[in-house]
């Protein structure tokens, strides 16, 4: 393992944070996911050294960190607001750790695109022209483990979609371990090979990030994902590999996980579910649930419709969708999914 870190950090009168992180070498993308006040940003500080930990132990490359100094460890850390100098130009902000030398600074400021803002002013940068340039400050001192901390957050919501683009293709070339801390699950999707989820100081799950979002092992993490639906549901039984689950006061159909439980949480992420005015007989959905529409609001580029189908279960449809089928408030609708699209998490876990 490149990194071995096993955080513990307790605040007074505050939260109490353990974390266990482990990178192999050659690993690519890790990141660090969670809701606001999971612990993530303090996993990242603890292996910088801006934070001391109460117990555990951090181990780079075979060597022992704990006592190192944060100014000797071989790392870069991309601090959520940049921290770029404002009095200083972009080419003095690139050199001010590797003492201003030329060779550095033209090198880095090629390999990020930034050579022609070496004498521009911070104030003069766009919000992904600052990222670059600050990337590129804590690449000059050749770092061999990289920290961002919510990279993108400062960036507005035109500016994001492009800048991510970007860094996900500079972290790849790079070919530096890096650590990303974010709450945004577009943002885990793209820019992560891996993926630790927390939730209140703990890590819940860890794993490829398409993996994790499908298939969440805990009712949180299923939560912290953005699965729209999560309702607890029992199986009544179970046929030709399919559960039968009472949710509510409906009945629906899911792909049997083969286990001996029968209680679980039962998720579906709202754009596997479809809206339907009558029963679609031919569809190959097994699940084909009465209901009437509770609620209609805007969802970003999509609208998210709330059903009571003896449960309330959210669907995200286009705005089309809604014009077509005269979605409002007390219409009368099929709700549609295949019992693939469920996904159960045994309560005892």
């Amino acid at each position: 393992m490149l990194l071995i870190a096993d955080i513990d950090k307790t605040y007074d009168g505050g939260p109490h944070i353990q974390a266990s992180l482990r990178i192999p070498h050659g690993a690519s993308s890790t990141i660090l996911f969670g809701p606001s006040g999971a612990g993530k940003t303090t996993v990242l500080r603890c292996i910088a050294g801006l934070e001391k930990l109460t117990a555990g132990r951090i181990l780079f490359d075979g060597h022992e960190w704990t006592s190192v100094p944060p100014q000797k460890r071989p790392l870069g850390y991309l601090f959520q607001e940049y921290a770029l100098f404002p009095h200083l130009r972009v080419r003095e902000n690139i050199g001010y750790g590797v003492r201003h030398r030329t060779d550095v600074v033209e090198r880095v400021a090629a390999k990020l695109n930034v050579h022609e803002l070496l004498d521009r002013w911070p104030s003069e940068l766009s919000g992904g022209q600052q990222q670059r340039v600050a990337l590129a400050r804590v690449l000059a001192r050749e770092p061999r483990l990289l920290l961002l901390d919510e990279p993108l957050s400062a960036l507005d919501a035109a500016t994001r979609d492009h800048v991510r683009s970007e860094l996900a293709h500079l972290l790849r070339g790079l070919g530096i371990p890096a650590i990303v801390v974010t709450h945004d699950w577009v943002d885990a999707l793209t820019l992560g090979d891996q993926m630790v989820v927390m939730s209140a100081g703990r890590v819940l799950q860890t794993g490829p990030p398409q993996e994790v979002f499908t298939r969440p092992q805990h009712r949180e993490v299923a939560a912290a994902v953005g699965v729209e639906t999560v309702v607890a549901g029992r199986v009544k039984r179970r046929e030709g590999g399919l559960a039968i689950l009472g949710v509510g006061s409906a009945q629906l159909a899911a792909a049997d996980p083969g286990r001996e439980d029968v209680d679980f949480y039962v998720c579906i992420r709202g754009e596997d579910v479809t809206v339907e005015k009558g029963r679609a007989e031919q569809s190959s959905a097994r699940n084909h649930l009465s209901g009437i529409v509770v609620n209609v609001a805007p969802a970003g580029i999509l609208t998210k419709v709330v059903l009571d189908v003896g449960f309330e279960l959210i669907a995200l449809v286009t705005r089309q969708a809604v014009a077509d089928l005269e979605l409002t408030k007390g219409a009368d609708v099929f709700a549609v999914f295949k019992a693939s699209a469920v996904h159960l998490i045994p309560k005892s876990a």
